[in-house]
Formats: C-alpha cells, sequence, structure tokens
C-alpha cells in the first residue's frame, strides 16, 4: 500500500460540522477527539435507556425492562457458568464491557455515526480497565506473595527447590499478562475497523455494490456481537484463573 492510499471512510456527523463550521474550535476541538466523542455518546445513550428502563420497576415488567432483565440474567449466566457462584460480583463490570462494547461496535452501523472501537484508543483503554482490575483482584484475593507464586506457575516439591525453573515460569507469565491488554484491543480492533473500511469502500460502488454493502452490514451485525462476547470472555476467564488458584490455596 503506497503512502498516498485514502482509506475509505463514511462522513460522520462530528466531520461534517467541523467541515461546516471550520472556524467554531469546539467542533473542531471534538472532530479531532471523534472516537472519544462517540464513545461519550454510547455513553449517554445507554444511561437514558438505562434511566426509563429502571424508572417505574414492576413485578411486570414493560418491554424496556423486560428486555433489560433478560439481558443482565443472561450475562449473569454467561459469567457464572465460567467462573461458578463467586463469579457473580463480576458480572456488573463484565456485562457493562459487554454492553459498552457492543453499543459502540453497532454505532458504526448507524448513517453519520463512527464505531469508536474502530479505534486503537479505545480498546486499549478498555483492555487496560481490565489489566488494572485483574491485577488488584488477583493480588487482593491471592495476597502479593500468593500472587508471585501464582506467577511463578506454583512450584512445589523438588521444583519448590529449584531457582531457574520457577524464574523462567514467573517472566513468562509476566510476559503473558503484559501482552493481553495487547492482544485484547488489536483483536476487537482489527476486526470493527476491518468492517468499516469495507462498508466505507463498497458504498463507492453505488448501486451495483448495494447487494454486497447489506451484505456485509449483516455480517458486521454478527461481527460486532461475537467481538463483544470474545472481549467478555476473555476476561472472564482470567478472572476465573485467578480464582481457581485462590480455590487452591483455601484448600
Amino acid at each position: 500500500m503506497s503512502q498516498n492510499t485514502v482509506i475509505p471512510e463514511l462522513p460522520d456527523i462530528f466531520a461534517v460540522l467541523a467541515d461546516k463550521f471550520p472556524a467554531n474550535p469546539f467542533l473542531q476541538f471534538i472532530y479531532l477527539r471523534e472516537h472519544v466523542s462517540f464513545s461519550l455518546v454510547i455513553v449517554l445513550i445507554l444511561g437514558v435507556l438505562s434511566y426509563f428502563a429502571c424508572r417505574k420497576k414492576s413485578l411486570v415488567p414493560g418491554r424496556l425492562q423486560g428486555a433489560f432483565e433478560i439481558l443482565v440474567a443472561g450475562l449473569d449466566d454467561f459469567v457464572c457458568g465460567i467462573m461458578g457462584p463467586k463469579g457473580r460480583r463480576f458480572t456488573p463490570f463484565i456485562g457493562t464491557l459487554f454492553i459498552y462494547i457492543l453499543f459502540m461496535n453497532l454505532s458504526g452501523l448507524i448513517p453519520f455515526m463512527k464505531a469508536s472501537t474502530a479505534s486503537w484508543s479505545t480498546t486499549l483503554a478498555l483492555a487496560l480497565c481490565v489489566f488494572i482490575y485483574l491485577q488488584y483482584t488477583a493480588i487482593k484475593e491471592l495476597g502479593f506473595l500468593g500472587y508471585l507464586d501464582h506467577l511463578a506457575g506454583r512450584p512445589r516439591g523438588v521444583l519448590a527447590f529449584t531457582i531457574i525453573m520457577p524464574l523462567f515460569m514467573l517472566f513468562l507469565h509476566i510476559i503473558t499478562e503484559l501482552i493481553r491488554p495487547i492482544s485484547l484491543s488489536l483483536r476487537l480492533r482489527g476486526n470493527i475497523w476491518g468492517d468499516e473500511v469495507l462498508i466505507g469502500l463498497l458504498s463507492g460502488f453505488g448501486i451495483k455494490g448495494l447487494p454486497l454493502l447489506f451484505f456485509n452490514m449483516a455480517m458486521a451485525v454478527l461481527t460486532a456481537v461475537v467481538q463483544a462476547g470474545v472481549f467478555c470472555l476473555l476476561t472472564t476467564i482470567y478472572f476465573a484463573l485467578v480464582l481457581s488458584h485462590e480455590e487452591e490455596i483455601i484448600e
């Protein structure tokens, strides 16, 4: 790919406003940080939906409350199915991640919107949240020395008296922990960004490209759901690995 190659993109509302009012510093500021701006728009949308869903809670729920209850129950079953009953305390965190990522993924399919998860800065920030919370949970549950023991592979017996193998395992697990946020963020960003580029490319074909465009839009919806699920599945597994060692220590 040459340096002059232009990646096709559909216009979004912030780009249109910035082009329409080039002298407005606020619009230019938002446009330069449009991925952050769109992520805040999703926060606002989710906040409004949550407010109306919880405003009048009833034993016979309405459509919005019922939809939220089904979603929350499904996420709780998903997390607890992997981590067991102890995983319920992580359902709010992992469930929020799933809903937030899903809405950001799908927002790129709405005209004049853009998926914030198509930017590595957004996905890396989400992955770092997982990384920090995971390290905090591991140290809190296992203790600092217990966490080091976990990273060293919990050497016992003859291995406990060796130095090379535990140090090698410690180094390997530290590298693995540091790589996780990078792999999490790049996987999500790459898939969503690829869909946005392909949709932008097909949009330039005019009427001839409509069949392919509609097909790709349907596939992009599936990708949005799958990638949000994969991100949260891996996050759940990471926490499950820590909790499993906690149970071994208690025993």
